[in-house]
């Protein structure tokens, strides 16, 4: 069971509050989206600190791994630290000590190492969310969404598509399916006993979808989770050139891989690699609804 220490529990932002930019994945090579991002923070009367991140790069990187590392741990750590963009990299950082410090941790994608890793150490403040690159293209719901769970305001509920009937309560964990698969095995991975847990995906085949899955049941990470969320997974829809007979839709494969677990599943929710990637704060309790196709934050 995931349990959060409470000396980590990150405190609500105000006007003023500063915004620390983390490049910890791929080369940035887009200033404009980073700037269209970095506004909708200052917009919200927050401080977003000078960074000098675009155009930075070792190989595909931001930057080899000490320089991405310590721009992880800022010597003065702000009370947001937002990463710029997905892609890879941040789960060579895990490879490294790492002392996580309370406050707002804001990504998703490959970002999902840090998120994970930070949550598995007992770490409050990890919210999976669009990043700086992916903010201002975000439609205005999602972006108050984001600013309600930063600053302490009610915080709407999510509706999806409901696929299996029954009501889970337990600790949120969202994750992409892959990067989280390939932190399977190590001290990443929080205890996910009890939790509801969420996946989503980009430019995965429904084979490869399959293995992942059929990875998580083989190790035993799916037995005892109390629901499962399926959010967007984009470009992941089998060749339209293959006969049907010939492979598994995603959806089919979807269901089919979880319909024997006797939990609540609900599919098709509006997180992760879609325009509209509904911020949700990890490791706070929430409700699945297998029925409804609801998930509610039990904040």
């Amino acid at each position: 069971m995931i349990r959060i220490r409470s000396e980590t529990i990150a405190k609500h932002l105000k006007k003023g509050d500063e915004v620390h930019t983390v490049a910890a994945s791929s080369a940035i090579e887009n200033e404009q989206e980073l700037v269209e991002g970095l506004k909708v923070l200052t917009s919200w009367g927050l401080q977003c600190r000078s960074q000098s991140i675009v155009g930075r790069r070792w190989g595909y990187l931001a930057g080899d791994d000490h320089l991405r590392l310590s721009e992880l741990h800022p010597k003065n750590r702000a009370p947001l630290l937002a990463f710029a963009r997905g892609g890879w990299g941040a789960a060579r950082l895990l490879e490294h000590p790492n002392s996580w410090e309370t406050g707002w941790v804001l990504g998703f994608s490959d970002v999902t190492s840090i998120l994970l890793s930070r949550l598995a150490a007992g770490f409050d403040g990890c919210i999976h969310g669009p990043l700086l690159t992916s903010l201002s293209n975000e439609p205005n719901w999602s972006q108050e969404r984001l600013k309600a769970i930063l600053f302490g305001e009610q915080i709407p509920d999510l509706y999806g598509e409901g696929w299996q009937n029954g009501v889970g309560v337990g600790p949120l964990v969202v994750a992409n399916l892959t990067v989280s698969s390939h932190l399977l095995g190590s001290r990443h991975i929080p205890d996910l006993k009890g939790a509801i847990l969420v996946f989503e995906d980009i430019g995965e085949s429904p084979y490869r979808i399959d293995r992942m899955l059929t990875h998580w049941r083989l190790a035993g990470f799916l037995k005892e989770i109390a629901g499962i969320g399926f959010g967007n997974f984009q470009d992941c829809d089998a060749p339209t050139e293959l006969p049907t007979e010939k492979t598994f839709q995603l959806t089919e494969v979807l269901k089919e891989r979880v319909s024997d677990l006797d939990i609540p599943v609900v599919g098709c929710l509006p997180v992760g690699h879609c325009c509209g990637n509904a911020a949700l704060p990890l490791g706070r309790l929430a409700t699945l609804d297998g029925k409804k196709g609801r998930l509610s934050l039990n904040l």
